[in-house]
């Protein structure tokens, strides 16, 4: 499942990343491995403060560019482009912005896809929770409500 973020990640990184003279192509890998596990973070966040209800909300009903949720993924993720690769604030914001947020708004579409089993939502947040404990039970009701 890690893998396909990742892959979802990479294919909306176009014009953001890989076609950017701001980003060396030495980084283009390691960039994507953290834009994805910015998400990874935040959402597991979202989980680990009882935030679970939101979490499912967001997935049900995205304003994908008014969002708080997708507001933590590009500000983490920004922060790790001028932290670890010495990208300018404005520069590693700007790439956040162009990157993750078509990203965030595939990923709710891979949700929804009835066909893509290992991207259901109730699977997909068991897997970032560690699959510590099954959630399609708590995230059907939530989503029923």
């Amino acid at each position: 499942m890690f893998e396909k973020l990742f892959q979802l990640v990479k294919n909306n990184a176009g014009k953001a990343l890989i076609e950017n003279p701001e980003v060396p192509a030495k980084y283009h890998e390691a960039i994507l491995n953290e834009a994805s596990s910015s998400i990874i973070e935040v959402l597991k966040g979202q989980m680990e403060s009882g935030k679970l209800r939101d979490l499912v909300k967001y997935f049900q009903y995205p304003e994908i560019y008014k969002n708080p949720l997708v507001t933590s993924v590009v500000n983490k993720f920004a922060t790790k482009l001028n932290k670890y690769y010495g990208i300018d604030p404005a520069s590693s914001l700007k790439i956040a912005n162009s990157l993750m947020k078509p990203a965030m708004l595939e990923l709710i579409r891979q949700t929804k896809n009835e066909q893509n089993k290992e991207f259901a939502l109730s699977s997909f947040l068991s897997k970032i929770n560690g699959n510590r404990a099954d959630l399609s039970g708590i995230v059907h009701d939530m989503m029923a409500v």
